[in-house]
């Protein structure tokens, strides 16, 4: 949905940001204030909102489901934690990390006692096992409450069948109670298995209370956006041409390229610090304003300094790097990424390209690169009708 946002709302502000290097354009006071504007307002009021809306409108981290005196809160239990009641005759094996293909081993805790159960009772209302199944798998009934959980389907009793033909660790199941609150959570023994299996053993690796999940008001968020853009607006009308008459004069082609890659940059740094739907949103529209904007213009500038005789040559070379670059960018983001086993520092990664790329374009001297496009072309054209 964001990437069609993106899309569509860039149209407009392409077209705009197309405008601001042309001289004969007397509305670029009222243009170039107008994308000024937006790209204060958006991250300021994205901002705010995350953080003066109510949760359920702004998709904010809810509280956490704490725990209380007879409940466990949010987070990861192992097998072995005090948290999780056993009744009936378990046992405990290592499963070593060779086995399971990750850095540390687990243990498990196993039964193949008909009636035997595990119990947690939790905080929360989205609980994650972790088990594992095998050719000696047994069934397992799931207890909430004290009540057989419901398949949401059939409305029958729901059961995990623990087989597999080979060993496999690391399995999980979700069960979800009706609201948030503090439940009980049984795994019971059936006695009962597969046809194929060779056993009724059940297993525990860990049992995880899911954080509450966020809530959002779509229709709120892309209303409020379209409130902040005719606000944006009705200030460029009133005071765009005596504010920024001065500034608008010197934004040629280059400057606005300039415009963009600080933006970009100010997107990445948002990127890193956002936790909440409304900013995302948000930064999706602050996308909008300067994408389409600035590749145009690149291409626009690029074309200016290429001579029209060689211009397929020149071109060319413009659609490989643009490959390059799709290929550098996805690599140097995985890499960060893989490196701090987060995504954040990969997004705020990508800063490199735009710090360079600007540094670069600066030192670009763009009448001389012009002069030589035209010397080039008037020399071509001199050898063909000579």
């Amino acid at each position: 949905l964001a990437l069609l946002l993106v899309q569509f709302v860039g149209v407009p502000y392409s077209l705009i940001f197309g405008r601001l290097p042309q001289p004969s354009e007397k509305r670029r006071p009222l243009f170039l204030a107008f994308i000024v504007f937006n790209l204060i307002a958006l991250p300021v009021v994205g901002i705010a909102g995350a953080r003066l809306l109510p949760v359920q409108f702004s998709g904010t981290p809810p509280p956490a489901y704490g725990g209380t005196a007879t409940a466990a809160g949010q987070g990861t239990y192992p097998a072995g934690d005090p948290a999780i009641v056993y009744d009936g005759a378990w046992d405990s094996m290592e499963i070593p990390s060779t086995v399971l293909g990750t850095s540390e081993s687990a243990a498990y805790r196993f039964t193949d006692q008909p009636g035997a159960g595990s119990s947690l009772a939790y905080h929360g209302q989205v609980v994650e096992i972790t088990y594992s199944s095998g050719p000696d798998g047994g069934m397992w009934a799931v207890e909430l409450d004290g009540q057989p959980l419901l398949e949401p389907d059939s409305g029958d009793p729901l059961t995990i069948d623990a087989y597999s033909p080979t060993d496999r660790y690391g399995i999980t199941a979700t069960f979800t109670a009706s609201a948030p609150g503090e439940h009980l959570l049984r795994l019971v023994n059936t006695g009962e298995s597969n046809p194929a299996s060779q056993g009724i053993v059940m297993t525990v690796a860990d049992v995880q209370v899911i954080p509450p999940s966020r809530q959002s008001n779509l229709g709120l968020i892309i209303g409020l956006l379209l409130v902040i853009v005719l606000i944006c607006f009705l200030l460029a009308l009133v005071v765009g041409k005596p504010l920024f008459s001065g500034l608008a004069a010197r934004m040629d082609t280059k400057n606005s390229i300039l415009l963009a890659l600080v933006v970009y940059a100010v997107i990445a740094v948002w990127g890193y610090f956002l936790n909440s739907v409304i900013e995302f949103w948000f930064l999706a529209w602050m996308v909008a304003v300067v994408q389409g904007g600035s590749q145009a213009l690149s291409r626009s500038l690029f074309s200016v300094m290429s001579p029209a005789t060689k211009s397929g040559e020149f071109f060319g070379l413009f659609g490989v790097m643009e490959k390059f670059s799709g290929v550098i960018g996805p690599l140097v983001f995985a890499f960060t990424a893989a490196n701090f086993g987060s995504s954040r520092p990969a997004i705020l990664s990508i800063i490199v390209f735009f710090i360079v790329g600007g540094y670069l374009l600066t030192r670009v001297d763009v009448d001389a690169g012009r002069q030589v496009a035209q010397a080039e072309d008037a020399r071509l054209f001199r050898g063909e009708y000579e």
